[in-house]
């Protein structure tokens, strides 16, 4: 994440209150199996239409891997957002190896529902 030219890739970076606050419901999304981990994976709950928001991570390398996930997120009219680290994302994922993106997903039961539109709004707040 020191290369400027990937910082200026990696837009809008969650700051660290933020970047918390996406990792704990990372963690809760998962209990609740509301949560896709990897760029295919995202890629699919965008195409079928049931993402709520993405997670992106900015010290992917080469960040290039997951830079179609930004547009296809601004086609489909959903939100996204980088964090700082792909090993953080795992470990609240609930698995040993390094996440780069994961798709929080819809539910007809509305158990993280509040939280989920707590996130967007300071998304939405990152990206004016």
């Amino acid at each position: 994440m020191s290369d400027p030219t990937t910082r200026g890739k990696a837009w809008p970076l969650a700051p660290p209150d933020l970047n918390n606050q996406i990792l704990d419901l990372v963690q809760q999304a998962s209990t609740y199996k509301q949560l896709k981990k990897g760029a295919n994976e995202a890629t699919k709950t965008l195409n079928r239409g049931i993402a709520e928001f993405i997670i992106l991570t900015a010290d992917t390398e080469p960040l290039e891997i997951l830079l179609h996930l930004p547009l296809l997120c601004e086609e489909k009219n959903v939100q996204y957002i980088f964090i700082e680290s792909k090993a953080a994302l795992g470990r609240a994922c609930g698995v040993t190896r390094p996440v780069i993106a994961a798709s929080v997903t819809t539910n007809e039961s509305r158990e993280l529902q509040s939280q989920i539109q707590t996130i967007k709004k300071a998304i939405d707040r990152l990206m004016v």
